[in-house]
């Protein structure tokens, strides 16, 4: 899995490319983790090149979005495919992310 990090402004965008599953996932919570604390939190995950998740790469989601949870912010999902969104629909845990059309209105959410 390729990871781009991007900033727009104050805001770190990551744009994982391919599956979001097995190997790709510590490396992909790594780079996030990383990137939510250098942004304190003005943090983006722009899912328009993720194919799919597996489980491990659920479990990534949800113990950022967890992390950033705790405090007091949100994580922002952008360009998510119906497949993912799907996935997390059905495991419940879609409701813990917001969710945004594409990177730019993900970016203003935050102004």
């Amino acid at each position: 899995m390729d990871i781009v990090e991007t900033r727009q402004g104050a805001v770190t965008v990551l744009r994982p490319s391919g599956p979001l599953a097995m190997g790709d996932a510590e490396a992909c919570k790594s780079r996030a983790v990383d990137a939510k604390n250098r942004s304190l939190g003005r943090f983006v995950v722009d899912a328009s090149s993720m194919s799919y998740i597996d489980s491990q790469g659920l479990q990534v989601l949800v113990d950022l979005c967890s992390d950033m949870s705790d405090s007091g912010q949100t994580l922002r999902l952008c360009g998510v495919n119906e497949t993912v969104r799907e996935v997390l629909e059905l495991v419940g845990v879609a409701d813990r992310f917001e969710f945004c059309i594409d990177v730019n209105s993900a970016v203003r959410s935050f102004l």
